[in-house]
């Protein structure tokens, strides 16, 4: 699981994260959905060690991580999907894959990845930068997937995306979260997404959490009505 507790972060002088509190206990996927702006992204590399926190803590199965850089992080079992993937377009697909693993590649976990997304075994000696948006976003996700993590951050992953492959990743994502048991935190403004994928979701407005919703209890207009204003 991850805990955050009275996190707030900065750029500068600027305050966009006050005081954030939240928990994502393992097996849940956990939907974070607000305007752009609203700090989303500056939460997640926060979470990830990307920005220093200027107070507050974030505690991973148990273990403060506030103060750790990302690599630490991500050998304590954080892994992180950026918004724009990130990919790099001129390794294979299968050399993103296992660009981020330390020592002995597991072909068993490969194989894995490959399972979930079988286009990324079909393109597996294309170069990342012809893939689709996509196939990219698969992609993203299997090679932070191959690090083994606990919980897996997703900063808006349908962004340049069509229906059909969202709808694909939503699947693939509930599919990953019974599979390993992880958990998943997601950003998004897409609230179909989210309410396909996400067991409890919610709402950020100018860095800080205005609302939580169980997904069974989601009043979907409301919500829509804090994304439109």
């Amino acid at each position: 699981m991850i805990s955050v507790t009275n996190l707030q972060v900065c750029y500068g002088q600027s305050v966009v994260i006050p005081d954030m509190s939240f928990t994502a206990p393992q097996g849940e996927i956990l939907g974070i959905i607000g305007r752009n702006g609203m700090g989303k992204s500056t939460l997640f590399r926060s979470l990830i060690g990307m920005i220093l926190t200027r107070s507050g803590t974030i505690t991973l199965n148990g273990k403060e991580i506030t103060n750790q850089p990302s690599h630490r992080r991500v050998a304590q079992g954080v892994a992180f999907v950026p918004q724009g993937r990130m990919i790099f377009p001129y390794l294979t697909v299968y050399e993103n894959l296992i660009s981020g693993v330390a020592g002995n590649v597991s072909y068993d976990s490969v194989e894995e990845i490959y399972a979930l997304f079988p286009v990324l075994r079909d393109m597996r000696k294309r170069k990342g930068g012809n893939l689709s948006g996509g196939q990219q976003q698969q992609l993203a996700i299997g090679r932070a997937l191959m690090t083994n993590p606990s919980v897996l951050l997703l900063d808006e992953p349908t962004e340049g995306i069509q229906p059909s492959i969202i709808k694909d990743i939503s699947r693939s994502l509930r599919e990953i979260r019974d599979m390993r048991k992880l958990t998943i935190v997601v950003s998004e403004q897409v609230l179909s997404f989210v309410l396909d994928t996400c067991d409890n979701i919610m709402v950020i407005d100018k860095g800080k959490l205005i609302r939580e919703d169980r997904r069974a209890d989601v009043n979907s207009d409301q919500i829509k009505a804090m994304l439109a204003v």
